[in-house]
């Protein structure tokens, strides 16, 4: 973790290194700043690092939530985690192609050693305006990656460097650089009263295992001792089901049949009257 000149540190770094790497192609006395693009191209030979934006690292924006405790009291410190974007420009004369030269040293240097060094970050400290700064000290180490941007995007970035006349550059990218806060959080409470209790299953005041009570177990409340006794009830009675048998299909016929004649037996016949008792009167005479 660093304090708020991080930034400011990292691209005094980046210039040191650069400019401690030019040889052996470039055998000539090269000026690197670390500054905005010039106005006014200068005829020596010079590189520009110049940081034009700043982002946010999506990997790890939220990593810090939550910072504080239920009371409010600080438990970590916020860090921001932060993206630096640089635009690494060259000047020289151009008939003898000394930005083209220059460009090549540097794309040949941050390829070659693409994490910021400590003796470097080391070296930058030691600047007057960088006292205070605790980069050296960080865990995370500065990784710079080149940046692929096409026509649009670099005419829209000369485009914000107002009256600057564009020339030969390349961008990088410096993730990640973690800033933290001020504040400093408070430390937890050391434990006070160690206890452990190690007892069985079905001990006084031991955990109930998994399982151990049932539907079956139906309380009843002692009344003479107050407490609640569990009783395990019995289980129902059941009558065990007569088994089915199933008739013969002969046996069913016969018995039908049977039914049926004596129905027939039992129903009244019609009878005829006797002669001279009752019918119709015109048949005695």
């Amino acid at each position: 973790m660093s304090n708020a000149l991080a930034l400011a540190h990292v691209t005094q770094a980046l210039a040191l290194l650069i400019e401690s790497n030019l040889g052996p192609e470039i055998d000539m006395a090269v000026k690197v700043e670390p500054r905005k693009p010039p106005a006014d191209p200068p005829a020596e030979p010079t590189i520009s690092v110049f940081l034009y934006q700043v982002t946010p690292d999506t990997s790890l924006r939220n990593s810090d939530l939550p910072t504080r405790a239920a009371d409010g009291t600080l438990v970590k410190r916020p860090v921001a985690a932060l993206d630096l974007n640089f635009l690494i420009t060259a000047y020289g004369d151009e008939t003898e192609l000394v930005g083209q030269r220059l460009i090549g040293s540097v794309v040949r240097t941050l390829h070659e050693i693409p994490v910021l060094p400590k003796d470097v970050i080391e070296l930058a400290g030691e600047r007057p305006y960088l006292a205070g700064s605790n980069l050296a000290e960080s865990a995370q180490r500065v990784r710079f990656t080149q940046t692929v941007m096409d026509i649009d995007e670099t005419s829209k970035l000369w485009g914000m460097l107002y009256q600057t006349p564009y020339t030969l550059s390349v961008c990088y990218q410096a993730a990640l650089v973690l800033i933290d806060g001020r504040e400093t959080p408070v430390a937890g409470k050391p434990v006070e009263r160690p206890e452990v209790r190690v007892l069985p299953f079905g001990a006084p005041g031991a955990p109930v295992p998994p399982g151990a009570q049932t539907a079956a177990d139906v309380p009843s409340n002692d009344v003479t001792s107050g407490e609640v006794v569990h009783e395990k009830a019995d289980p129902p009675a059941v009558a065990p089901a007569k088994k089915a048998t199933k008739a013969p299909a002969k046996t069913v016929a016969r018995t039908t049949a049977k039914s049926a004649v004596r129905t027939r037996k039992a129903a009244p016949r019609a009878t005829r009257p006797a002669p001279g008792q009752g019918g119709d009167d015109s048949t005695e005479n």
